[in-house]
């Protein structure tokens, strides 16, 4: 009976923990780029009472094992990263993935000066007053330019070479070389064109995007970023469209994959076995208790 007890504190413990989740995705159902997760659940040791026979020479039959589970604990709690649908918003500087669950946005809390990146799906990005690409938190967008950041005439712009080498920041001059910027757009496989005062169209830069063999072992550091770890494996980068990566849609942005159907049925399940887990407790104490009146 006391094992019973205890089974039912393990059940309670799981239980609420699963709730600890479903209320977290359901407080991120309109937080963009969200992935949300779900727990499983795994049985834990079991207490042997009689060890399995196989049968004898005397023509005895085999029995079973007589085992008694002591309980449930949390065997994880996986990231579900299925891409969310996208909405659009129609400004120039929101940019969604499409076609590429595997692969994230590439940040930087100083630029790339430390060689230190982080990754995200939230696609919603800002000029500063020196043009350059963030988050809403700061961080820098990561991508690629030409050498010393040049811009590259559009008629004589090539994918595969003009835009080589180490991702750096990137950033939207409004002043270039004397020439006022006058308008800009981003196409579908994230490179970045301007137009400036003397007519002419240039290639300012390329967002990149990072694929991970393993994107459900990224870590969630708040903010709508990701940390690498050692199971989520090393980075590969590439841009919108290229091959294994996904493609950028200027103009959206991804929602939230919550599906609040779900997360509500899950809620009721929860809840439900948190109830059966404190019942067993109450009724084992009932039993108990039996027990000790048997003295009187």
């Amino acid at each position: 009976m006391l094992n019973s007890m205890f089974s039912g504190i393990t059940g309670m413990k799981g239980q609420q923990t699963k709730m600890d989740v479903i209320a977290n995705n359901i407080a991120n159902v309109n937080t963009t780029g969200f992935k949300s997760q779900r727990v499983r659940f795994q049985d834990m040791i079991s207490q042997t009472n009689a060890n399995a026979q196989g049968p004898n020479n005397n023509g005895r039959g085999g029995i079973n094992a007589q085992q008694v589970g002591l309980g449930t604990q949390v065997a994880a709690t996986d990231v579900m990263m299925q891409g969310g649908s996208l909405q659009f918003t129609g400004r120039a500087l929101d940019f969604g993935i499409q076609n590429g669950d595997n692969s994230f946005f590439v940040v930087s809390q100083d630029g790339g000066q430390s060689g230190l990146m982080q990754y995200t799906r939230d696609g919603g990005f800002y000029t500063d007053n020196a043009g350059n690409l963030t988050t809403s938190n700061g961080f820098r967008l990561m991508g690629y330019t030409a050498a010393n950041g040049e811009l590259v005439p559009a008629d004589s712009y090539n994918q595969d070479t003009s835009l080589q080498g180490e991702l750096t920041a990137l950033s939207i001059p409004q002043v270039r070389d004397g020439l006022t910027l006058q308008d800009y757009s981003v196409d579908s496989t994230g490179t970045i064109l301007g137009t400036y005062s003397d007519g002419n169209a240039y290639v300012i830069g390329r967002i990149a995007l990072s694929n991970f063999s393993n994107p459900d072992g990224l870590e969630k550091a708040g903010e709508n970023i990701y940390n690498q770890t050692a199971n989520s494996g090393v980075p590969q980068f590439g841009g919108p469209s290229d091959d294994g990566f996904g493609v950028v849609r200027s103009g959206f942005m991804e929602m939230s994959n919550v599906d609040l159907a779900t997360e509500f049925t899950e809620m009721i399940v929860a809840s439900r076995a948190y109830q059966a887990n404190s019942r067993s407790i109450t009724t084992s104490d009932e039993m108990l208790q039996e027990l000790i009146n048997l003295k009187r």
